[in-house]
């Protein structure tokens, strides 16, 4: 019984990690989010920032903290230049992104924590543990991409396909 649990556990906890990652796709896709007018905004803005000089790395702080603070002025340069709804959209769409995030982050700790369970349980080896994590992950990844790209390829076919019946004159004799 001690190893049923642990299993259910395991698959339960990569479950709970598979389920939001797709759920945010399924939600993040649907918002309402103007890129064009993003991607419109970024290249119109001037001045471009030049990078910062590889040669910070090797002060890894000071790298880190001019990068943020070009990239935070190149932000705020581009939010500058678009309308309050095209920021209300984004502010949104990052908000409802953040929050995915840290119910994946979550349930992928505890799904760790389970994985571990597991392999402890069944004395397997730490490399067992660490491929079966990033199968895991994989999986869950892979799990939201193909429902993702399944669910596009039917809704474009269905599109297709209405828009074959639309285009086809009715049968002789039958009135539209």
């Amino acid at each position: 019984m001690t190893a049923l649990i642990a299993w259910c556990g395991f698959f339960g906890a990569w479950l709970l990690v598979a389920g939001p990652m797709f759920q945010a796709v399924v939600e993040l896709h649907d918002e309402d989010v103007a890129r064009d007018e993003f991607e419109a905004a970024s290249k119109a803005v001037v001045p471009r920032y030049p990078p910062v000089s590889p040669w910070w790395w090797l002060l890894p702080p000071v790298a880190y903290y001019l990068r943020r603070k070009r990239s935070s002025q190149f932000r705020r340069a581009v939010m500058a230049q678009l309308g309050p709804e095209v920021v209300e959209q984004f502010i949104s769409f990052v908000n409802k992104a953040t929050g995915w995030l840290y119910v994946a982050a979550g349930a992928s700790l505890i799904a760790v924590k389970e994985t571990w369970e597991l392999a402890e349980h069944e004395e397997w080896h730490h490399w067992v543990f660490w491929m079966l994590v990033v199968v895991m992950a994989g999986l869950s990844l892979g799990n939201a991409a193909f429902r993702m790209f399944r669910s596009q390829r039917v809704l474009a076919k269905h599109a297709r396909l209405r828009a074959g019946a639309e285009s086809t004159p009715p049968p002789h004799g039958v009135m539209g």
